[in-house]
């Protein structure tokens, strides 16, 4: 039986997706005749208002005995978000088509429910084209690698580890606190040195967690955005290594932490490191304005009530000229050789910040990129009583999409495929295509627990840091775990947007969160398989063009196994994921029964036979 909606496939809703300012939108309901519909009517609210607008759809004749078809276009001509439903006129009174589960998809009930979105973004929208089918690599400088210099960090409040392969301090000190003034010595030359072992993987993009001048070994508590932080080496090293980065076709993007900066910082100064100036010493500071004190000195706003962290007001004039201006931050260091930024905390930036720093770096480099921290859907995210319009072409090129990591993860864990497709094809339907091409997949980053301990290792469920010091994988748990994981990255570099493996994931770190999740990379220890499995998906990525801009097609997906294609004019890839303990054996999809398949992949009688725990690739 027809269902009456699908907003996901061309038959109903036709072009698909997120469109650009001013597209016709063609949109096709299949209701039964036993309903005797004497009209049907659109039903469309913009963005966060209270009216419904309500337009007549046409009759078009029969779909078959049993169905018939009501038709209509409509235009949205304004940037933002479009909430849309159906409202039938029956026999049995006002009907509505609703959103349903993903495996009815729609169904027609007597009260209206849920909506579905369109998205409706910036005519002429267009994102950088270097990211698209390539990698990206996330670094925490501290822990990468360390060039073997001895730098002079001209302090002593910090502890210097001598031994790479330690745990990092996670003891709190003798006033109860976690300081994050252990360091490795990890450094800017030490990347630089790494280059060749990180073309190997296929990166094209070195995402750098922050190198400002600052007192933690994290740096998220800027001490001065101007400057490179000593232990890491000098302004020069930076663009030493955007240079030598960009002769092996890698590019290299910071981390903008402007939502807040240290109390320990030039700007602040509580400490009184930088003398008598900054605002917690001095009213008549030109960073006073920056800040909001409830009661000067010690009561400020802080990030998250952390009291190392004060909050900046990020649409006080000068503040927005310090890191935005002509002579700004963001500027500086894209002069010296960077493509970019990653903003901490995006969706607690103005959005006027926000667009201010957009006319920045494309002032500075048409092709510079924006990608924001948002953890929830960006496309309809909401964040202090206000509707965030991230993507719509004013703000951001891309986000960090913790959306498929949770769905990966969920599908590697246990969940049902049909469920974990429906959470990626919503982000595929939401988001604009322009920001689809460059989105940033993760498995783990420096605020959640390594992939592999999410997968394999014993769920954490609040236990404290003792446990997670002391707590490791067995060597059952480790063998799942990488069997599991090299499904987990088969998604992650299939996927519509680009990959980027945190530090260490590809050689199997473990660990549960900060900071065992922040542990040195494990030079000379290093799980060669999962490194190859990364190579192997690195070098696909540059060569399968329906990787970089194709569409995705979900084909089976139920129970534990997990497939779509990705396809352009091109190519075709076929993608299986087969997460069970038992063997799957599913017809080849037609069109790929001459193709190549790729890592093993085996095709028997025609049949496409996936082994347990393993994933299958056909390339046409």
């Amino acid at each position: 039986m027809p269902i009456p909606f699908d907003s996901r496939k061309d038959y109903y809703r036709s072009p698909f997706g997120a469109v650009e300012q001013g597209t016709s939108i063609h949109l096709r309901v299949l209701i039964p005749h036993n309903l005797r519909t004497s009209g049907v009517e659109l039903c469309v609210k913009y963005d966060d208002n209270y009216n419904w607008d309500f337009y007549n759809m046409f009759w078009h004749g029969y779909f078959d005995n049993d169905n018939e078809i009501w038709e209509c276009d409509f235009t949205p001509d304004k940037i933002g978000l479009y909430w849309y439903g159906f409202k039938l006129h029956t026999s049995q009174g006002i009907r509505y088509i609703v959103p349903s589960d993903p495996y009815r998809v729609s169904t027609i009930e007597s009260s209206p429910g849920r909506s579905w979105q369109i998205t409706c973004y910036k005519k002429g929208f267009e994102t950088p084209a270097w990211p698209v089918g390539g990698v990206m690599y996330q670094i925490f400088p501290d822990r990468f690698n360390f060039s073997g210099e001895m730098k002079n960090p001209q302090r002593t409040d910090l502890t210097i580890n001598h031994d790479w392969y330690a745990q990092p301090q996670w003891q709190p000190n003798e006033h109860g606190e976690i300081t994050n003034t252990d360091f490795f010595m990890g450094d800017l030359k030490g990347i630089e040195q790494k280059l060749d072992y990180l073309e190997s993987l296929g990166v094209t993009c070195i995402y750098l967690n922050p190198i400002s001048k600052a007192y933690s070994n994290h740096r998220y508590d800027t001490g001065d955005y101007s400057q490179v932080d000593p232990i890491l080496g000098t302004e020069e090293d930076f663009a030493s290594l955007c240079a030598k980065a960009k002769k092996h076709g890698i590019h290299v993007i910071n981390d903008g932490v402007f939502s807040h900066t240290g109390s320990d910082s030039l700007y602040f100064n509580r400490s009184g490191r930088y003398g008598n100036g900054g605002a917690y010493k001095d009213k008549n500071s030109p960073y006073y304005s920056w800040y909001n004190f409830n009661q000067w000195p010690d009561n400020y706003n802080s990030w998250w009530g952390f009291y190392t962290l004060p909050e900046v007001n990020e649409n006080d004039p000068s503040y927005n000229e310090y890191i935005n201006g002509e002579n700004g931050i963001v500027r500086k260091w894209m002069k010296c050789g960077n493509s970019g930024w990653r903003l901490d905390v995006a969706d607690e930036l103005p959005n006027e910040f926000l667009e201010n720093l957009r006319k920045a770096v494309k002032a500075q480099d048409p092709q510079g990129i924006i990608i924001g921290e948002v953890w929830e859907d960006a496309s309809n995210k909401e964040s202090y009583g206000a509707r965030r319009k991230f993507l719509l072409g004013d703000e951001l090129d891309s986000v960090m999409n913790y959306v498929f990591r949770n769905a990966i993860l969920d599908f590697v864990k246990g969940g049902d495929a049909k469920y974990v497709m429906d959470t990626i094809m919503s982000v595929v339907e939401n988001y604009p295509r322009p920001v689809l091409r460059v989105l940033m997949n993760l498995l783990s980053t420096h605020d959640t627990e390594r992939a592999l301990t999410v997968i394999a290792g014993e769920p954490l469920n609040g236990r404290d840091r003792q446990w997670q010091a002391s707590t490791r994988l067995s060597p059952e748990q480790r063998e799942y775990g990488k069997k599991m994981m090299k499904i987990a990255v088969g998604m992650q570099y299939t996927l519509p947007g680009f990959p980027c493996v945190y530090y260490g994931d590809e050689a199997g770190m473990e660990g549960y969160r900060d900071p065992f999740n922040r542990c040195c990379y494990p030079w000379g220890r290093e799980d060669r398989e999962l490194i190859e499995w990364h190579k192997k998906l690195g070098n696909l990525r540059k060569s399968c063009s329906a990787l970089w801009d194709g569409d995705i097609i979900s084909v089976q997906c139920q129970g534990r196994l997990l497939s779509y294609m990705r396809i352009d004019r091109d190519s075709s890839l076929f993608c299986a994921f087969n997460a069970d303990s038992n063997q799957a054996v599913i017809d080849v999809p037609p069109g790929y029964a001459n193709c190549k398949p790729l890592f093993g992949t085996q095709i028997q009688n025609n049949m496409l036979v996936i082994p347990p725990q393993s994933c299958a690739f056909l390339l046409k």
